[in-house]
């Protein structure tokens, strides 16, 4: 992944220290040790795991450094916790640590106010999806984190769907470095179905009128003139034009 030169908390994003696998190990163990240097080095050296993760929401409207800071945080629980016991590379848990921090950041600050049960369900329900999903090796479904807190199916749905961010429609959902599709292009209008075919069969009603018909019509409902002002363009009674009138909307009401 390409980073350009932007600051974040004072850190310049293009110039993050990348390690390898086995330099994470070896810091690991020296800060479990008690080497604050190591630990320090092994912060620096996983940033780039941080702004990959802050990406993912700054569209929402959030601060950059705001969500850096806290990212941070989700990545020195992460250091903390990791079990070098464990045959996982560091990236595997330490992410949805990240991830984790930064959704209950937003949740806690969030537009919408949600009962402190409810904050609390969904609260437990990330924190045992980040533990089953390091034991299991994959993604847990929402019966195993119910099964895990000893609460129902719809409980856990619940819960975490109250602390899901809102989003604008005119968020963008992709980008293929043209067009840009946003979340209202997604949506269905049933409406805008039935205008369109509505419209169709208009048309096609209209098409069906005789040629005086169709000029009578155009001159009352496109130019907005009166009976007696077609009458005299047209070159009938103003009876005539009424009957006409009547004629072409009968038929046009019939065909719709």
């Amino acid at each position: 992944m390409q980073y350009n030169r932007v600051e974040i908390c004072g850190v310049n994003t293009a110039k993050l220290q990348v390690l390898s696998e086995d330099e994470k190990m070896r810091l690991l163990r020296m800060a479990r040790q008690g080497d604050t240097k190591a630990r320090e080095e092994l912060i620096n050296g996983n940033l780039r795991l941080v702004l990959s993760a802050v990406q993912r929401f700054i569209p929402r409207g959030e601060t950059p450094d705001d969500l850096f800071q806290v990212g941070c945080i989700g990545l020195i629980k992460a250091i903390d916790r990791f079990n070098l016991d464990i045959d996982v590379r560091f990236s595997t848990y330490a992410v949805p640590m990240i991830l984790g921090e930064l959704r209950r950041y937003l949740r806690d600050n969030g537009k919408l106010r949600v009962a402190r049960s409810i904050r609390d369900t969904a609260y437990h329900a990330m924190q045992t999806k980040e533990t089953l999903q390091i034991q299991l090796q994959r993604e847990p479904t929402i019966e195993e984190i119910a099964d895990a807190m000893k609460k129902t199916k719809e409980e856990i749905v619940m819960a975490l769907e109250s602390v899901v961010e809102p989003i604008s429609l005119s968020d963008p959902i992709y980008s293929d470095g043209g067009d840009t599709l946003y979340v209202e292009d997604q949506l269905g209008d049933n409406s805008n179905d039935k205008n369109w075919l509505d419209e169709i069969a208009m048309k096609e009603a209209i098409r069906n009128l005789s040629d005086r018909e169709k000029r009578i019509v155009s001159l009352r409902f496109l130019k907005g003139k009166t009976q007696m002002e077609v009458a005299k363009e047209v070159g009938i009674s103003q009876a005539q034009v009424s009957r006409l009138e009547k004629c072409a909307l009968d038929k046009i009401k019939d065909a719709i």
